[in-house]
């Protein structure tokens, strides 16, 4: 069992920035991908970035040039710098962690930090 624990959500007016941080830990295998989704109120959950075990990076466009993912893999850890942000920004925010066993991959959720950017 992999444990999700997230942190840095909050409040924050238009343009400003917050980081958000998610830590693994318990029966971890091998962390493959790290990643984070959101879902704002009345919208399915959708996906925001991505980090692979090697690094690559990639982002939905909605942020592109906005949000930078990282990863500590020492720490377990990912990170998502959030700059310049929108109203439209605002949701909960959710990490996934993608663990990799030899009977195959799981899907670890966390359990959610709430971003709200005021106009």
């Amino acid at each position: 069992q992999v444990q999700l624990v997230e942190s840095g959500g909050g409040l924050v007016q238009a343009g400003g920035s917050l980081r958000l941080s998610c830590a693994a830990s318990g029966r971890i295998f091998s962390i493959n991908a790290m990643g984070w989704y959101r879902q704002a109120p009345g919208k399915q959950r959708e996906w925001v970035a991505r980090i692979t075990s090697g690094s690559i990076t990639a982002y939905a466009d909605s942020v592109k040039g906005r949000f930078t993912i990282s990863r500590d893999n020492a720490k377990n850890t990912v990170y998502l710098q959030m700059n310049s942000l929108k109203p439209e920004d605002t949701a909960v925010y959710y990490c996934n962690v993608i663990d990799r066993r030899p009977s195959g991959s799981y899907d670890n959720w966390g359990q959610g930090t709430q971003v709200t950017v005021s106009s």
